[in-house]
């Protein structure tokens, strides 16, 4: 996901069906000038959709107009649910921790205490 754009409003879809496509999710969201990029995660092994995606906009005016547009709408067989994306701040969990004993030790710390 390093390719995506730095700054953008990315949205969590779930719910996708294993026909979903990027080129299906791309032209759902189509609508909305700001959009950058879409992609459906698929297992490594396998190519099978895992039945969610993420989609970026550039524009947070976009960004909130999908989410309350394209919410429950279907793509495929089933409706998607939408959420924002915690995509960012998932990033900086285990490649950097391990980088740093002091920042490992609080990462430590904190998951005991159930912060994390």
């Amino acid at each position: 996901m390093e390719e995506w754009p730095e700054n953008d409003f990315r949205i969590f879809v779930g719910d996708l069906g294993p026909e979903v496509t990027d080129a299906m999710l791309n032209e759902a969201f189509s609508k909305y000038k700001s959009l950058a990029k879409v992609k459906i995660v698929k297992d490594k092994r396998s190519g099978k959709a895992k039945g969610y995606g993420f989609v970026s906009l550039l524009d947070s005016n976009d960004y909130i107009r999908a989410m309350r547009e394209m919410n429950g709408k279907y793509v495929g067989n089933r409706p998607m649910k939408l959420r924002k994306s915690d995509w960012k701040t998932r990033n900086v969990t285990i490649k950097d921790v391990k980088r740093d004993r002091n920042l490992e030790q609080s990462f430590k710390e904190a998951k005991k205490a159930k912060r994390i």
